[in-house]
Order: structure tokens, then sequence, then C-alpha cells
């Protein structure tokens, strides 16, 4: 997921640099959209590992 916010921040960097406004603001807001949704995964993922590393079987 982090590959694909990373791949539309660099389309929205280009398509910005080359003048297509549009499709600049809307491959970062996708890009944006992905981020957030990968930090909120990781996080998830770091707590709950931290959790299962309390526990002891």
């Amino acid at each position: 997921m982090l590959y694909w916010a990373l791949a539309f921040l660099l389309i929205a960097l280009i398509a910005g640099f080359l003048g297509f406004g549009g499709i600049a603001f809307a491959a970062a807001g996708i890009a944006k959209i992905l981020f957030v949704l990968f930090l909120i995964l990781f996080l998830i993922g770091l707590f709950l590992h931290i959790g299962r590393r309390g526990s002891t079987l």
C-alpha cells in the first residue's frame, strides 16, 4: 500500500510539473488517502503485535 501511495505521489509530481493540474490534484488526493490508510493499518498491526508479545503460552 505504501508503494501505491508513493506511485501516486510521483504521478502527481510529474503531472503538476507538466501542467496537468486536475490530474495532479486527483493523484495527490489518492496518495494522501492511501498513506493515511497505510499508517492506520501499520499502527493496528503494531499494537496487536505488542499485545501478543506480552502473553505467554
